[in-house]
């Protein structure tokens, strides 16, 4: 009969916990949006995940001009973070006064898939701007008056943003009492710096950010 060693059955019993112990956080992760997600990436996540990713975010100098208000004496709270992979539009226009004719990059809109603190994708977001999850959990976007945003600290990459609710809409499930939108951790998504021949030309850019959904507590 084949018998196993004492240090081998040690090793397969912590082998064992180990992985116990990550499927119960990444069950309670599931369960909770606003989890920690630095333990989220202590539950196994490599470097380049979206959990590392947001994990990463949380260490991050946030710019005035993008953080979230005092709102005091009650403050925030973090609804849920989620990281987009995909990429931003754009359309050639004509450059007005220009002669002769010359073109310039539009933004046109969004496209990305939305990953939670467990590398698992969640959901979408698209034009609008908007965000969901799933036909019970949606939202809509705005620029404030003026516009909030701060360059990225990467040349080459989109701003960083705070938005509000798009009025007009309603934010349903879990974004119902959200207040406020902020990108950050941007990566690409840029137009490109060579302007477009023609009328005609679209393109796509790929990028990558982390949302971050927040309300006002009451």
């Amino acid at each position: 009969m084949f018998k196993i060693s004492k240090h081998y059955s040690k090793v397969l019993t912590t082998v064992f916990l180990s992985v116990a112990f990550i499927a119960c956080t990444k069950d309670k992760i599931r369960e909770n949006p606003t989890v920690d997600p630095v333990l989220a990436f202590a539950s196994g996540a490599n470097k380049n995940s979206p959990a590392a990713h947001i994990a990463a975010s949380e260490k991050l100098v946030i710019p005035a001009a993008v953080d979230l208000p005092a709102n005091l004496p009650n403050g925030n709270t973090r609804v849920a973070t989620y990281y987009a992979i995909g990429v931003q539009k754009y359309k050639a226009r004509e450059k007005a006064g220009t002669y002769p004719l010359t073109y310039e990059w539009v933004f046109v809109a969004p496209q990305a898939d939305l990953y939670d603190a467990t590398n698992t994708k969640v959901g979408t977001h698209g034009a609008g701007p908007f965000w969901q999850l799933s036909a019970a959990d949606s939202i809509f976007a705005q620029q404030f008056s003026p516009p909030k945003t701060a360059s990225s600290p990467d040349a080459g990459s989109i701003d960083w943003l705070l938005l509000m609710p798009k009025t007009g809409t309603t934010p349903t499930g879990i974004f119902s009492e959200v207040d406020y939108i902020q990108r950050i951790a941007t990566a690409g998504g840029k137009a490109p710096a060579e302007p477009p021949t023609s009328a005609t030309q679209t393109i796509e850019v790929k990028y990558k950010a982390v949302y971050r959904f927040t309300k006002q507590n009451s």
